[in-house]
């Protein structure tokens, strides 16, 4: 029976699978994936490297489509758009923290933060920017460009980034793996405080299971099965 997806239910997957082409046959990353997450959760995916985490993560996003299946966000059917219309779902709906912080090098933390209010067009980029910044203790920073500034210190940098379009959706794709466990256990707490002040779905892809206990629900995965939920 077909799902009829409603908001409250923020991302839902049906029989999602992802298959590509080798030289030695079809290669079966995910297979049969269903998922229903309700709006505000926390999720953490879990699963030993090759488990096709990243590759659902990337399906849930929009960023790459399924062999087979389904994928709802926030009620409309990102499987059946075209990837302009994927774009803009992610611009509106969907921010992203990876490890590798991915901010533009010629770019100060303060420009790296109102860049993706800039191209949304919004007047109030500099102060909201500006006022995140100082919510994750880079106050004194936002002149630097990411050259002149620690890992930890990159870190809170993106994360400002994906949290100042208020996101109704955040993927976090090991945010620590780059960090001292010090440094990763901040970055954790700020990320955990911010969805919780700004409502966010939050998805978390680790190998850390004390980070994942601290995550609503966990999803397991184990070569491309989903074992758990």
């Amino acid at each position: 029976m077909s799902y009829t997806p409603l908001v409250e239910n923020m991302i839902v997957t049906e029989n999602l699978s992802k298959s590509v082409k080798t030289f030695d046959g079809l290669l079966t990353i995910l297979s049969s994936i269903d998922l229903i997450i309700k709006s505000g959760e926390s999720i953490a995916v879990i699963g030993e490297s090759g488990s096709g985490k990243s590759t659902l993560i990337s399906l849930l996003a929009g960023l790459d489509t399924p062999s087979t299946g389904n994928v709802y966000l926030n009620g409309q059917l990102l499987t059946a758009m075209h990837e302009d219309s994927r774009a803009k779902v992610r611009s509106t709906l969907i921010g992203f923290v990876f490890q590798s912080f991915q901010l533009l090098p010629s770019l100060t933390a303060l420009e790296n933060v109102m860049l993706p209010l800039e191209l949304s067009g919004d007047a109030n980029a500099k102060s909201a920017a500006s006022a995140l910044l100082t919510r994750v203790g880079l106050a004194h920073r936002m002149s630097h460009t990411p050259k002149q500034l620690s890992g930890g210190e990159q870190q809170r940098v993106a994360l400002a980034r994906a949290f100042v379009t208020h996101p109704a959706i955040l993927f976090a794709d090991e945010p620590t793996g780059n960090l001292d466990s010090k440094t990763g256990a901040h970055i954790i707490d700020l990320l955990f405080e911010l969805n919780s002040e700004k409502h966010t779905t939050l998805i978390l892809v680790t190998h850390d299971k004390a980070l994942a206990a601290r995550c609503g629900r966990t999803i397991q995965l184990n070569a491309g099965q989903q074992v758990s939920v």
